[in-house]
């Protein structure tokens, strides 16, 4: 759906009812938007807000699942490779050790803040901002987790794990028993999660909360 500019008769009193392109800086009217429809930018075309449907309730009821995903992804194996009747099983941390060991430093502290810190910090900022948004507050710190979630965004890599672990275990069966444990699929999960969380438009909630009088 696209938005034309507002005239220039538009008051100060109506900033909450406006949107800028972050692209070209065009202003535009916002007007209620039905499931599943986009508002784009008259000028650029760049995408500016979408319908979210999901409430705060749920947003928040699926960061708990969310969490508890991602404890099972992060403490159970991911695969067991078998050879010569033996076996062994490796989690995320044993992966990430066997980087940092065998001498590729940099490799293993981008894996931890991809696959751990950054989707961690993600789920526990956005189950904070929901928890007070609920009754349409706004969280202590809420402008600053708001900025910080927006930079984030592109560094939560858990679908390119799950992909790159897929590809690793097709080509590791020509020399090993391999498989797959319940963390590669706590993994396959928790990048569902993610991709329903990309999907939400989080500055919504500048205009669904309000500040707490001091």
């Amino acid at each position: 759906m696209d938005l034309s500019p507002p005239d220039a008769t538009t008051d100060a009193t109506a900033a909450q009812a406006l949107l800028i392109c972050e692209h070209c800086d065009t202003v535009h009217r916002r007007c209620p938007l039905a499931k599943g429809e986009v508002a784009e930018c008259a000028r650029c075309g760049a995408v500016l807000e979408r319908c979210r449907g999901l409430g705060a309730n749920t947003l928040l009821a699926l960061i708990l699942t969310a969490l508890l995903v991602f404890a099972q992804a992060t403490l159970w194996p991911i695969v067991t490779l078998g050879l010569n009747g033996q076996h062994v099983d490796a989690t995320l941390w044993d992966v990430i050790h066997t980087m940092w060991t065998d001498h590729s430093q940099v490799v293993a502290v981008l894996a931890a803040l991809t696959l751990f810190v950054f989707p961690l910090c993600k789920i526990f900022m956005l189950g904070w901002l929901l928890l007070y948004a609920r009754s349409g507050r706004r969280a202590p710190g809420f402008r600053l987790l708001m900025v910080t979630l927006h930079r984030l965004g592109p560094w939560t890599m858990s679908e390119v794990f799950v992909l790159g672990a897929l590809v690793s275990i097709v080509k590791a069966h020509l020399y090993f028993d391999v498989q797959p444990d319940p963390g590669i699929y706590a993994y396959a999960a928790l990048m569902l999660l993610i991709t329903i969380f990309a999907g939400v438009d989080l500055t919504r909630l500048w205009d669904e909360t309000r500040e707490e009088a001091p």
